[in-house]
């Protein structure tokens, strides 16, 4: 080869560069329409006309083609549903917010408790207790997120396996009652411009660590512009034990979800498959995936 080939690049690379620059054109436009979207449907789609009487931000959705999307009087996403799937799971970052499976008994799965820290749109409160079958408490600050999950987003009504708290996730951290009593728990905790987890203290994660059963498991959700994965990653590791962490690679959209466990799990790469295999029979999950970029921390 002469120097004058080597310097044109070859057709797998030209074709590479323009994919790449055609995905991020797409992805400029689609981001485009959609916050456009959120402008023009947010007044006259507001679920909560009354928000002015309380200090907590405004709720309402937003629908775009089959998905919906939750917002909290602001074009960032708190959450969303495929509307013609509205008890599935499709937004990756909260797929891996059930890695908890990978270390769970899976025919005594409906026998455990689930608790979410943080309503969002109600993915995991739905899949935990509709999907699973287990007995499912989500907790959440703002009324008026529980009203709208309920009206346009398939929440089911409270049953015997099924309670929705309007609490400070904070305070029922704290309460004795609770105590030893979660097996899954799920902190997924942002305000209205979702900059950093509103939650992220070595206290309130030890308060956490108090909810869990012996063989409990707590998943955070750490993302926003104001976050800060490493530090997060040791006030938690400070409460639970380092050797307790497990950590996903972040996903494309900056979401890292971080599993610790009360007690801590080896690393079997054998049983995890075998148990990524059987999750991803049952349910609509794609566990054997999660094991690409999964690993103790």
């Amino acid at each position: 080869m002469d120097v004058f080939e080597t310097l044109i690049p070859n057709n797998d690379l030209i074709f590479g560069l323009i994919a790449c620059l055609a995905a991020i054109w797409i992805g400029m436009k689609l981001a485009k329409k959609q916050a456009l979207t959120y402008q023009s449907q947010r007044d006259r789609k507001a679920d909560a006309p009354d928000a002015g009487s309380s200090d907590l931000p405004p709720v309402n959705h937003i629908d775009y083609g089959d998905m919906r999307f939750l917002h909290l009087g602001t074009p960032w996403v708190q959450g969303s549903m495929r509307i013609s799937k509205p008890f599935d799971i499709h937004l990756e970052y909260v797929q891996r917010m059930m890695g908890c499976l990978l270390f769970t008994d899976l025919d005594q799965v409906h026998h455990l408790q689930a608790m979410q820290l943080g309503l969002g749109a109600g993915s995991l409160t739905k899949f935990c207790h509709v999907q699973l079958g287990m007995h499912t408490t989500a907790v959440e600050l703002n009324p008026q997120v529980i009203a709208t999950c309920k009206r346009w987003f398939n929440l089911p009504e409270e049953n015997a396996k099924l309670n929705v708290l309007e609490a400070d996730a904070a305070d029922i951290a704290k309460r004795p009652e609770w105590h030893g009593k979660i097996d899954a728990l799920h902190v997924d905790l942002y305000d209205q411009e979702a900059a950093c987890p509103a939650l992220d203290s070595e206290a309130f994660y030890a308060d956490c660590r108090q909810l869990l059963t012996q063989q409990g498991c707590m998943v955070v959700n750490v993302y926003g512009r104001d976050s800060n994965i490493k530090t997060s990653m040791q006030r938690i590791g400070k409460t639970f034990g380092y050797d307790a962490l497990w950590a996903f690679k972040p996903t494309t959209a900056g979401n890292t979800i971080v599993l610790a466990f009360r007690t801590s799990r080896a690393w079997d790469k054998t049983a995890l498959l075998s148990q990524a295999t059987q999750i991803q029979t049952r349910w609509s999950l794609p566990a054997t995936t999660w094991l690409k970029s999964l690993a103790p921390a």
